[in-house]
């Protein structure tokens, strides 16, 4: 660890990691709920579940982007952070927020949680991904904007390079759009048009800078490449994701009631959302190959691989399949958009949370790397989370193809509860899939507690 304040990480790091399993907990009951409808009804209802995942999901890349921010800036400025202590005391803010909304979700119903948190004062709940009360919104908005200032300040009074300003532009990004989930108008396509503003903008637009940034951090450490070769690339990958995914929104507005010449626009530019992660994991890969030293965190080298190939199958391959208009028309909120999303999620930030937090928890614990042990376990985790999200992403896609046939194509369509129980199989092949991800997750929470031979680390 170059510099001390670089140790603020930690803390982000842990909640990430805790989160992680509490979100993959909830992935199971939700799963055990579309097959076994009553199971754990009424204490956890099937919308609160589906709730408390998908905010967990959000809220644990939050902190894992946060500490890898908090671990990289200083070490890419050559400088101090500029206020650990205003770190600390954010990370006890954001996860306390994040404990009492998630208890919220499960402890009271959904309308009386609004009528307790403002909601009146300004409407802004009720909306998918973004359905926290008033007050956790507000909360994350000061959180955000403090964790900027400390993260702006520390860049602004060091070395700039292009990892840590592309970093910088994500993170900023990330918290302005964010601001578009307190806009809530009546009407509905408007709701929706500025919902995609904060979801796919995040997901298929700024995340993809700050991903790139931890990817090409980690590569330059791992890889020993000069880092204007990986600057380059950095370059090419950021313009290509900016200018196919701000423009490739449009493939959310072709049902909604929007202009039709969105259908044009959203299909052309989403065929070409392909080409940045494709070009992720070629960098990815072209970076290894020309490594100029053999790093002892094999298990970081892994993961950064694997971010790399998972990203492009499941934000590329799979966004490809059903983004073009005249299939869309099918395929439109079935099953195989949850495909989609499933492997597109893990392979683009789960996976990259991951990479950096295997490089650099050894290094904040006094080691270069873990021992063999634990990374052989490590790597072990790694194999059967992602074939078990491999296993999901391809359940989905069948249940999906299924449905979409029965219910949308057939001459004598079916209604949508009969369906359900026709791809009921595929639901429970996904849930035994998602039993093994989970097993996957313990060996990687186990990996961290392997003793064994430990290099030292490194200045």
């Amino acid at each position: 660890m170059k510099y001390q304040s670089q140790a603020v990480a930690l803390p982000y790091f842990v909640a990430a990691i805790g989160l992680f399993v509490g979100q993959i907990i909830f992935g199971l009951i939700l799963g055990l709920q579309y097959v076994v409808g009553d199971f754990l009804f009424p204490e956890i209802p099937f919308n609160v579940a589906r709730m408390v995942h998908t905010n967990l999901l959000i809220v644990w890349l939050l902190f894992g982007f946060m500490g890898a921010a908090y671990y990289l800036v200083p070490e890419e400025s050559e400088t101090e952070l500029f206020s650990p202590k205003l770190a600390l005391v954010l990370f006890w803010v954001f996860l306390v927020a994040g404990a009492l909304t998630i208890v919220g979700y499960l402890t009271v119903d959904y309308a009386t949680l609004a009528q307790y948190t403002g909601n009146d004062i300004l409407a802004t709940m009720g909306r998918e991904f973004l359905e926290q009360p008033l007050i956790t919104k507000v909360g994350i908005v000061v959180v955000a904007l403090a964790f900027l200032f400390n993260i702006s300040m520390t860049v602004l009074k060091g070395r700039k390079t292009a990892i840590n300003v592309v970093l910088l532009l994500g993170l900023w990004g990330l918290a302005i759009f964010f601001l578009f989930s307190f806009y809530n108008p009546t009407n509905l396509v408007l709701d929706k048009f500025y919902w995609w503003w904060v979801v796919h903008l995040w997901v298929e637009g700024v995340w993809e800078l700050i991903m790139a940034a931890l990817l090409a951090f980690v590569l330059i450490k791992v890889t020993g490449v000069d880092r204007e070769v990986i600057e380059k690339w950095l370059y090419v990958i950021i313009a290509l994701a900016l200018v196919t995914g701000i423009i490739g929104t449009g493939h959310h507005y072709y049902w909604i009631g929007t202009p039709e010449y969105w259908q044009w626009w959203g299909s052309i530019f989403s065929a070409l959302e392909p080409i940045p992660f494709f070009a992720m994991t070629v960098f990815a890969f072209n970076m290894v190959n020309r490594r100029r030293r053999e790093h002892p965190n094999q298990a970081a080298v892994l993961w950064a691989l694997g971010t790399g190939v998972m990203a492009f199958l499941g934000a590329g391959v799979w966004g490809f399949l059903h983004t073009l208009a005249p299939v869309n028309y099918f395929t439109h909120g079935s099953q195989i958009t949850a495909a989609h999303g499933h492997m597109a999620f893990y392979g683009a930030y789960v996976m990259v949370v991951i990479t950096i937090i295997s490089y650099a928890m050894p290094i904040l614990r006094g080691r270069a790397c873990n021992s063999r042990k634990s990374q052989v376990l490590e790597m072990w985790s790694f194999w059967l989370m992602t074939i078990a999200m491999v296993f999901i992403t391809l359940f989905l896609t069948a249940a999906g193809i299924l449905q979409v046939w029965l219910q949308r194509v057939s001459d004598t369509p079916m209604s949508f509860m009969a369906v359900q129980d026709q791809v009921s199989l595929f639901y429970w092949m996904r849930e035994w899939s998602g039993v093994v991800f989970f097993i996957g997750l313990l060996c990687y929470l186990a990996s961290f507690f392997i003793k064994g031979e430990e290099a030292p680390a490194k200045a």
